[in-house]
């Protein structure tokens, strides 16, 4: 009678402590048929053994029920069942178009919807990559040989079209898949062709732009998609939680991303996250919402929340004009000159604050910063971007100081009054005689002398003018990427000596020159490289997000999460991924404001 014994099935529970290893919780989309939720056991139990926890999620289109579900799940399995009503993504039902799962269907594209922007791991089996593709910009194709028949579906050469819903036993494979070389999905298999089974009359007929194919079947079927922006996302038209071993790969893959997520999840919970420049007052003149996720800007208090970032320094930017031109010309308010536009600037953002004060404060110090964290509120910095801003006047120092500007952005895409751009004529030399008394007064007010977008000689010239350390808030590497706007080996060393930092930024321009459009990959390689040569002390991230800044799989606010993720899978430890995440940037702002 041993299995009815409850107290020795407990003792055996509370025999060690702790009582369960950690694993990552995967929510596994339910069928529904006849008033009941239902999931085929081998679903659940493939989950459990590829080393994660299943919990069911039933099909609710409820926002509170999807959104709590999402904020405690590490990843997502989209399970198989009925076709997708194609009215969700703008078609009409084709005659062959059959058991569509009205209560199915709402729910889980909102939950996938909703699940991408929080950067959760996913997996989609047989229906469940169809309600990837529909709910990730994608087509379905409502039946395949429909679709062949009117050319839709391209059939490879003069290869018949397969059969693609096997009768027989669901554990034998009845066709194979061709894997790209390329692709995630072969790494795990190590082989270009898998045998499946296939249980479908649906499928992808378009991946959309946010996945890549990565399998097809001999007559050209789509079988298989996965993320083309370095994500934890995959589909495949098959049922693996039938094949056993082969099955299994798959699963294990969705948990131990999930495993990975988790493990950001945990740190950005016990650490401070900072972007430190971002330019969405850029966008102010259109009337954005910060308190909605909107469309326009890449930075507001739903994809902050999104990719748990906790602080951002929201720069003032001041376009340099030509000579002849008005500065009142440049820009998008009514303003007379320079000082008020940054005034104005900082008079939105803290409008924005005040509408919003649950949830988000203005900080001007590293210890207002993690006094939000610990009330659960975002923060925003104020910064500069051009020193035009004090409008040649050494007492707007101290103005803006006592507005809680933290750094000042020398200069921008061309000389000012204070120094030479990198993408100026050489017109001081180096720092103007006016700019070394800008930095002496910068360093008595206590704020940060920010050196991104400066000529090499007036970075050297306002290194040896400061007393106190410097900061390139968005800068990358030169020697990866050779444009006159990123700072040399040289310029890297000179500044770690003396204490500062430097933040890599997320603009194509920057990252790349060989005319392909950057990713999350090469922001991480110009990190590293910034590390082997300053080390890990001096270094981090500045997204120059809304101003042009953001690339594949870094997208925007939402997305910063990935970081953590990739800096995890490269073996960083948490108290250097802490330090890339902002103690470097706060030990520099605490020392230029100590006096």
């Amino acid at each position: 009678m041993r299995q009815f014994d409850l107290k020795g099935c407990l003792e055996d529970i509370y025999s060690r402590y702790p009582e369960a290893a950690r694993k990552p919780m995967i929510g596994l989309t339910g069928n529904y048929a006849d008033g009941e939720t239902r999931l085929a056991e081998r679903y659940y139990k493939s989950v459990v053994e590829a080393g994660g926890v299943p919990v069911i999620i039933p099909p609710l289109a409820d926002r509170d029920a999807i959104i709590n579900t999402l904020d405690n799940i590490d990843g997502l399995l989209l399970t198989g069942g009925g076709d997708v009503n194609p009215l969700w993504v703008g078609e009409e039902p084709s005659p062959r178009l059959h058991g569509i799962n009205r209560e199915r269907d709402k729910a889980e594209l909102l939950t996938v919807r909703l699940a991408y922007n929080r950067q959760i791991p996913m997996l989609g089996i047989c229906r469940g990559v169809q309600v990837l593709a529909a709910a990730l910009g994608g087509e379905v194709e409502q039946d395949i040989a429909e679709g062949a028949a009117a050319g839709r579906v391209a059939v490879g050469g003069a290869q018949r079209l397969l059969k693609h819903s096997q009768d027989a036993d669901r554990r034998e494979p009845t066709h194979t898949v061709r894997l790209d070389p390329k692709s995630v999905i072969y790494t795990l298999y190590n082989k270009e062709t898998l045998a499946v089974n296939s249980l479908h009359h649906q499928a992808v007929r378009n991946a959309g732009r946010r996945f890549v194919v990565s399998a097809k079947s001999p007559d050209g079927i789509i079988e298989a998609i996965e993320s083309s922006e370095h994500k934890a996302l995959m589909g495949v038209q098959w049922h693996p939680e039938w094949l056993e071993d082969d099955g299994l790969v798959l699963f294990k893959w969705l948990v131990a991303r999930a495993a990975d997520f988790s493990a950001a999840k945990r740190l950005h919970r016990r650490m401070l996250t900072l972007d430190t420049h971002c330019d969405t007052p850029m966008f102010f003149h259109e009337d954005i919402h910060f308190d909605r996720r909107d469309p326009r800007i890449l930075v507001d208090m739903h994809k902050m929340a999104e990719g748990r970032q906790d602080a951002v320094i929201m720069a003032a930017y001041l376009p340099q004009p030509k000579i002849g031109e008005a500065f009142s010309s440049k820009v998008a308010f009514p303003v007379k000159g320079p000082t008020e536009y940054a005034d104005l600037i900082f008079d939105k953002i803290e409008a924005i604050v005040k509408a919003n004060s649950r949830y988000i404060s203005i900080a001007r110090t590293p210890a207002d910063l993690y006094e939000d964290k610990r009330h659960g509120r975002h923060s925003i910095m104020l910064g500069i971007e051009n020193g035009i801003a004090l409008n040649h006047d050494l007492a707007n120092v101290e103005h803006f100081a006592r507005r809680g500007v933290v750094y000042i952005t020398l200069c921008h895409n061309g000389d000012n009054d204070i120094c030479d751009s990198a993408r100026g004529c050489s017109t001081h030399g180096g720092v103007s005689r006016f700019g070394e008394k800008v930095i002496a007064e910068m360093n008595r007010q206590g704020i940060m002398v920010d050196l991104s977008h400066a000529a090499e000689k007036s970075f050297y010239d306002a290194l040896d003018i400061s007393s106190d350390p410097i900061v390139c808030s968005h800068s990358n590497c030169k020697a990866l990427c050779d444009v006159p706007r990123n700072l040399s080996d040289d310029q890297l060393r000179a500044l770690a000596a003396r204490g500062g930092v430097a933040h890599i930024t997320l603009y194509h321009g920057f990252l790349r020159n060989d005319g392909r459009k950057a990713s999350i990959m090469d922001a991480l390689a110009h990190l590293e490289h910034a590390v082997k040569i300053m080390g890990v002390e001096h270094v981090g991230l500045g997204t120059d997000f809304d101003g042009d800044g953001g690339v594949r799989g870094l997208a925007d606010s939402s997305e910063m999460i990935n970081f953590t993720i990739q800096l995890l899978r490269r073996r960083y430890n948490e108290r250097d991924i802490a330090r890339i995440w902002g103690c470097n940037w706060l030990r520099v702002m605490a020392k230029v404001q100590s006096k």
